[in-house]
């Protein structure tokens, strides 16, 4: 399992890990079973109240970014991107992330 997790609220933090949703994950898709990050995992993320989810999918080189619009919404927005871009993280104003310059 891959995944990397950003929790932005330090009250959130114990000593047994993260009490209630993180901000941001990103997850790298297991290739035994990639239905399980695509639809299982973005299912109980949102139900959860996490407001972005990026699924990296390295067999196809893409990347799809899930987040939430505003905390009043149920429904997470979608959009697609490669390695060949840079992609701004929704939960900060000036945070990118250039998957060009990964050399990946």
């Amino acid at each position: 399992m891959s995944r990397i997790c950003v929790i932005c609220a330090p009250e959130k933090l114990t000593d047994r890990g993260c009490t209630g949703a993180p901000d941001w994950i990103i997850k790298i898709v297991s290739p035994g079973n990639p239905e399980h990050d695509y639809v299982r995992k973005l299912n109980l993320y949102l139900d959860a109240g996490v407001r972005e989810y990026w699924i990296v999918d390295p067999r196809d080189r893409k990347i799809l970014v899930y987040y939430l619009k505003n905390e009043h919404t149920e429904d997470f927005t979608v959009k697609p991107y490669t390695f060949q871009d840079k992609i701004k993280v929704n939960i900060y104003d000036d945070l990118w992330i250039d998957f060009q310059e990964m050399n990946l």
